[in-house]
């Protein structure tokens, strides 16, 4: 090389001191003895021919050369540590991260996991909850399940299930309550996640129902509302796919057969810009045989 790059060693040692300006926090951050910062500092001060920190009595400061060194190499560590971590994000091929509503993961994902876990036991898939909106830039997430109508320019989006909304009850409280028209929800407790908060008003629409109930529950998630309706506690609106296996089972009552289909849905999505692993790529050629295969409904519980 024209210009030979210096030990690699005492330079990362060198660039920790000088940036944490203290060879006691450089040792802590490198998990090594503040004596072998030392050594290697002089390593590199030797090999340069120039003195990089001033020894003080409480600390040390960087010397005219030291500071031209440090301004000189502080970004292309962290250019390599970014580099780093793209290749580790895109490399471990056994590794899928999703990251999911928490309602969506109980009642439509997790059901599935283990079938596709069964054709792929070489992949780890790490499954994470947020109702916020994955940021591919600085999170490690392959995929992520975003709700809405598919059309977000930075995305590649693969709808899984359409949102049809549903009231829902237990059968004892279907009973107790006698809910035999929509003006019953008058007199009832109505339960609702206030991650989807115009879910009641957008089926009452549906129905032509004008109703301002004084008796509302609402929730932190849709899992949690569902809940509360098991427990005999008032009607919850349902995304219909979540709840199917308990409507087929007779655990939940649908009293009232009418539905709103939102003209949402639920999709997978993941970065444009950005290759999809190997990982992703199997998982979504497993997803898309689900969906051609018709199974789009939650399996039995």
């Amino acid at each position: 090389m024209k210009y030979p790059i210096p030990p690699l060693n005492p330079l990362r040692t060198f660039e920790a001191a000088a940036r944490l300006c203290s060879l006691t926090a450089a040792a802590d951050e490198l998990h090594v003895s503040q004596v072998a910062v030392s050594r290697q500092v002089k390593v590199l001060e030797e090999y340069l021919g120039v003195m990089l920190f001033r020894r003080l009595h409480r600390g040390i400061e960087l010397t005219r050369e030291g500071k031209e060194l440090y301004q000189g190499i502080a970004h292309a560590f962290q250019d390599i540590g970014h580099a780093a971590r793209q290749v580790s994000r895109r490399g471990r091929r056994d590794i899928l991260s999703i990251q999911s509503y928490t309602t969506f993961s109980q009642r439509w994902l997790i059901p599935r996991l283990a079938q596709f876990h069964d054709a792929n036991e070489n992949i780890e898939v790490r499954l994470t909850s947020s109702l916020l909106a994955t940021d591919f830039e600085t999170q490690n997430i392959d995929a992520a399940i975003r709700s809405g109508y598919g059309d977000w320019p930075d995305l590649n989006a693969e709808k899984l299930v359409d949102i049809e909304l549903i009231p829902i009850c237990s059968p004892t409280f279907y009973e107790t309550n006698k809910l035999s028209s929509h003006k019953d929800l008058a007199r009832v407790r109505l339960l609702q996640s206030m991650a989807r908060p115009q879910d009641w008003e957008r089926w009452m629409a549906s129905v032509d129902l004008s109703l301002n109930s004084t008796s509302e529950l609402r929730f932190d998630t849709s899992a949690l509302a569902y809940e509360a309706a098991s427990m005999n506690i008032g009607v919850a609106i349902a995304v219909k796919v979540f709840v199917e296996p308990q409507l087929k089972n007779g655990s939940f009552i649908a009293p009232f057969k009418e539905t709103c289909k939102t003209g949402e849905g639920y999709y997978l999505v993941w970065p444009r810009n950005v290759e999809p692993s190997q990982t992703l790529l199997k998982f979504l050629s497993w997803m898309r045989a689900l969906m051609n295969e018709g199974n789009g409904s939650t399996p039995e519980a």
